[in-house]
């Protein structure tokens, strides 16, 4: 793909790795939608603020209206209540649910048309390698990335006769302020654009960015026993 002549739109591009994402397009000659359910709170040159919330279908609707010329979505935006399956409140739940899952699947609904019409172009959806593996303390996220990881994967069939390449991410934990608690290795941004950009450029269907995401996905093989080697 040349993304010197794409047009994209980041889905939470304001801060942190939405916002690395539009700068890597940015710097590879893209014309770059940032959205932002604050559009006066992007602040990237060059980028076109676009108001977004993806869990709004209104202002998802109102976002795919204002443009027309979209051949790449990526799928940043999201959440994290830190909210466990069995005692935190259920509306934590839900916003995880609705933002990862829902969010995502309202977004691509929105602009996959879009995309098909100008000739076909990519989303990336970005995940986690808590798609495959899930951290109890952290267990409506990890549901919510993996319903994700599904929908990627029938996406990617469904749109693949229009032209439209579907792309995982998988990461670990990144620099972000989401984050900024973890005291665990972090990637930079930054590094994980670059890597997530050319994943778009060369036609990549899965995106293993890092080490823990290469490790997540080797644990599958294993079973439980190896991704939970804490049980009896």
């Amino acid at each position: 793909m040349d993304l010197s002549t794409s047009t994209a739109l980041v889905t939470g591009a304001n801060r942190g790795f939405g916002r690395a994402l539009a700068a890597e397009l940015l710097s590879r000659g893209a014309t770059v939608y940032a959205g932002a359910r604050n559009p006066d709170q992007v602040d990237l040159p060059g980028a076109k603020p676009i108001a977004l919330d993806i869990t709004d279908p209104a202002s998802v609707a109102a976002a795919a209206q204002a443009t027309g010329d979209v051949t790449i979505l990526i799928n940043n935006a999201g959440s994290s209540t830190g909210a466990d399956l069995l005692t935190a409140d259920l509306n934590d739940v839900r916003v995880e649910m609705d933002t990862h899952y829902f969010g995502t699947l309202s977004v691509t609904r929105a602009f996959a048309p879009q995309i098909a019409a100008n000739g076909g172009g990519a989303i990336l959806n970005v995940l986690s390698g808590l798609s495959w593996v899930s951290f109890p303390e952290l267990g409506a996220y990890c549901a919510a990335k993996s319903a994700e990881w599904s929908l990627t994967n029938a996406l990617r069939l469904q749109l693949a006769d229009q032209g439209i390449r579907v792309a995982g991410l998988h990461v670990g934990y990144m620099d972000t302020d989401m984050v900024r608690a973890v005291t665990s290795a972090k990637s930079d941004p930054a590094d994980i654009a670059r890597i997530a950009i050319d994943g778009i450029a060369a036609g990549a269907y899965e995106i293993l960015a890092d080490n823990a995401a290469r490790q997540a996905q080797a644990a599958l093989a294993g079973g439980v026993s190896v991704l939970y080697p804490q049980l009896p």
